[in-house]
């Protein structure tokens, strides 16, 4: 860690910008299910927002029909796949979800657009806003952008913010201990196996002298 030659004004600001929002956009073929994989640690708030549309080669844009419905599931990787959401609606909404444990979470897509084809009438482009931590301005509300007006809330949202940080670097030293712990499981086995082959190796040279001087004896050569 360089924590120790930056200030720790400026940790918290660059942790504060790089861990609030994600966007992203991506597309969809048909009844396709497109995955992501987000490693979250405990107790951790995840809100997404999402815009589906679907492409109409006749005009050449994308357009939102009223047909158009999305499903969003949320399994825990680490927990044999675990369903913690399973969200069927419209084209656009949002979803959210607590983790409960520590570990992956794979967010799913999937519409109800059926057919095949590259950028056909199956083709559907997904806009993908996800806010990770309690704190994100989306997780209190996608459609206001203003910022907080009073000291207090501004607080508030800095006491939050270390909560995230605080709840992240807990995460992470546990996955250092674990990888740490691994580790010295292997190198135990690996000294282990090194002794008994030692003495697997001694004893078959022990029992190979004896075996030849006993030849030697019987042979009287010696």
């Amino acid at each position: 860690m360089r924590a120790t030659m930056i200030p720790t004004f400026a940790i918290l600001v660059i942790l504060m910008v790089t861990r609030g929002v994600q966007g992203l956009y991506f597309y969809l073929e048909g009844s396709e299910r497109k995955c992501f994989l987000e490693e979250l640690p405990q107790d951790t708030l995840v809100v997404g927002f999402y815009n589906a549309e679907e492409f109409v080669p006749e005009t050449n844009v994308f357009v939102q029909p009223a047909t158009l419905g999305v499903q969003i599931t949320v399994e825990e990787v680490f927990d044999n796949n675990h369903r913690v959401v399973n969200q069927r609606g419209a084209a656009n909404g949002k979803f959210t979800f607590t983790a409960a444990d520590s570990g992956e979470h794979r967010i799913c897509f999937q519409t109800n657009v059926g057919g095949s084809g590259w950028f056909s009438r199956q083709a559907v482009r997904v806009n993908l806003d996800i806010a990770v931590g309690e704190t994100s301005i989306l997780a209190k509300d996608h459609t206001k952008s203003e910022q907080f007006t009073t000291l207090v809330e501004k607080v508030q949202e800095l006491n939050h913010r270390l909560a995230d940080i605080k709840r992240e670097q807990i995460f992470q030293r546990e996955r250092e201990a674990e990888f740490r712990d691994e580790s010295e499981k292997t190198n135990a086995r690996v000294v282990r196996w090194s002794i008994i082959q030692l003495i697997v190796i001694g004893a078959t040279c022990a029992w190979q002298l004896s075996h030849l001087r006993g030849f030697f004896v019987k042979q009287k050569l010696v």
